[in-house]
């Protein structure tokens, strides 16, 4: 019964509800539209007011909490691709671009989702990290850079930095929109800290959930533009698009109490080990492997992990935290 409770409460706050309106609006073929300056500007917001406040957090927490949690968050983040390959290529007999795509999408992590977790926690009043978005930040590069290697063929000897695709995947991993603002803001809120949280609340704190239901309507639409594409993907995808973020989010679960997070903290690393990036990984992915087909990690990532970890994920790994808590 607290897992049903905890899903009710989840499906029932506003962001996962406008999440909802945007897939009805796109099945439906409503004229409904966010301009793409718009989508930009939200998504630039979310991404500096996640990283400020986790930089604040981390000023107020001191390095020496956080350097271990954010370490094994990382290493985790790099690891998801190495296994996550070989699935792909000898189950799901992918190519080895489409593999590799698809592997680094898997081992990057998705701020939306991060942000649903949190407002859950929120929801039923459970304490976490508040540096926790720490975790956020050192997972989006490690396994999209990874992931490019792999579909490179790193370990079939065509792999070679010389490559351009590689040069600019390293380039995205690290200097992409996505990490920049991430890591910026939270150099910024850890330098800053208290007072400048204090500067800039009215602004980065107090808007937050409206801009996130913004942002949710138009990640609906966009799921609900992709639910055709399930045809093309297959049924080893659908598979590989629920299993693949049950076994990640409870090994992320399992690293984080080894690591001493607390529950909610806990179910933080969980979530982000279980969700798939559909923002950064997307763009280094098409410089990089221009021959992977998009229409499968997108798919995957946006159509079948994003709306599972936002309605059943997130209170499934908050269970999982609690038990492994008791």
């Amino acid at each position: 019964m607290d897992f049903l409770t905890a899903i009710q409460s989840n499906l029932l706050s506003p962001a996962i509800l406008f999440f909802v309106l945007g897939i009805f609006a796109a099945v439906s073929k409503s004229d409904l539209k966010i301009p793409e300056s718009l989508y930009t500007t939200l998504t630039i917001y979310l991404l500096i007011a996640i990283g400020f406040k986790g930089g604040v957090a981390i000023n107020a927490a001191g390095i020496g909490v956080v350097w271990l949690p954010a370490l094994a968050a990382m290493v985790l983040g790099a690891m998801i691709p190495l296994w996550t390959y070989p699935v792909l290529r000898k189950v799901g007999k992918f190519s080895v671009a489409d593999a590799g795509a698809v592997a680094a999408h898997y081992g990057s992590v998705s701020a939306v989702t991060f942000i649903a977790a949190t407002n859950f926690l929120k929801s039923i009043n459970q304490p976490y990290e508040s540096y926790a978005s720490a975790f956020l930040a050192v997972m989006e590069s490690p396994a999209i850079i990874v992931g490019v290697m792999l579909g490179k063929g790193a370990f079939g000897g065509k792999f070679s930095f010389g490559d351009a695709g590689i040069r600019h995947a390293l380039r995205d991993a690290v200097l992409g929109k996505g990490v920049l603002l991430l890591i910026g803001s939270m150099l910024i809120g850890s330098v800053s800290g208290k007072n400048g949280m204090t500067m800039v609340e009215g602004f980065f704190v107090t808007p937050f959930q409206g801009v996130l239901a913004l942002f949710l309507l138009e990640m609906g639409m966009v799921a609900g533009r992709r639910l055709g594409d399930l045809k093309k993907v297959g049924v080893f995808l659908l598979i590989f698009g629920i299993t693949a973020p049950l076994i990640h989010g409870t090994l992320g679960v399992l690293l984080g109490t080894w690591v001493g997070l607390s529950i909610g903290g806990t179910t933080l690393l969980g979530v982000l080990a279980a969700s798939a990036s559909y923002i950064a990984a997307p763009a280094a992915v098409r410089l990089s492997l221009p021959e992977a087909n998009p229409t499968y990690s997108l798919t995957a990532a946006l159509a079948i992990t994003f709306p599972f970890n936002i309605t059943v994920g997130v209170p499934l790994f908050f269970e999982i935290a609690k038990y492994l808590h008791s």
